[in-house]
């Protein structure tokens, strides 16, 4: 690795339509808890997972440069958002271990999404590519169940310590279908930037 290269490099996925401030919250714990030399945030191109279509790539791009411009040691990548077809986590690891040999990976994601790890495509090869930093309390909703490790795949995995934070993407979304403001949910440079292109407004 060259001089600059990161000892330990955080990847952070996730749909951001739009992102929110749970979403920043998280970035800014993972960095600081886990010493990392750089967080790679990544917006995903086409969801394999997501029944609805998402918003316009240049869009999703633009609010997360927004969102984690302010991040400590935070570069948003647009890698997934240039890949054709599905886009699978597995496959950004990969490219990142061989930009980057000798670097620790470390998936900075949340509890819903640890435990549904098993049904990601190639999920013993994440957990031998990198270690799993989880925000355990991360929940949308303040009833939701305690995280459940036992759900986890084998491997290595971490908590990042996060308090719960009720605010999803949904919630921003249909807020802003019912004219109902977002200053409260989201970074102010995301909603600026979703009411001047009208983004999840009713059709």
């Amino acid at each position: 690795m060259g001089l600059n290269a990161p000892r330990r490099l955080g990847v952070f996925g996730g749909s951001f339509d739009p992102p929110h401030l749970a979403h920043v919250a998280l970035a800014r714990a993972a960095v600081a808890q886990l010493g990392l030399d750089e967080l790679r945030v990544l917006p995903t191109g086409q969801a394999w997972h997501k029944a609805r279509a998402l918003s316009a790539a240049q869009h999703r791009l633009a609010m997360a440069r927004e969102a984690f411009r302010d991040v400590p040691n935070a570069h948003v990548d647009d890698r997934e958002l240039r890949r054709s077809g599905p886009t699978y986590t597995v496959d950004t690891l990969r490219e990142l271990s061989a930009e980057w040999p000798g670097a620790q990976l470390l998936l900075v994601i949340g509890a819903d999404q640890a435990e549904a790890l098993h049904g990601w495509r190639e999920c013993a090869a994440i957990m031998e590519l990198a270690t799993l930093a989880v925000a355990a309390r991360a929940r949308p909703g303040p009833h939701a169940s305690p995280f459940d490790t036992s759900r986890l795949p084998p491997g290595r995995w971490i908590a990042v310590e996060l308090p719960t934070m009720p605010v999803s993407a949904t919630q921003v979304r249909a807020r802003v279908a019912a004219g109902q403001g977002i200053d409260q949910l989201v970074p102010a440079g995301v909603a600026s930037y979703i009411a001047l292109h009208h983004l999840y407004a009713p059709t």
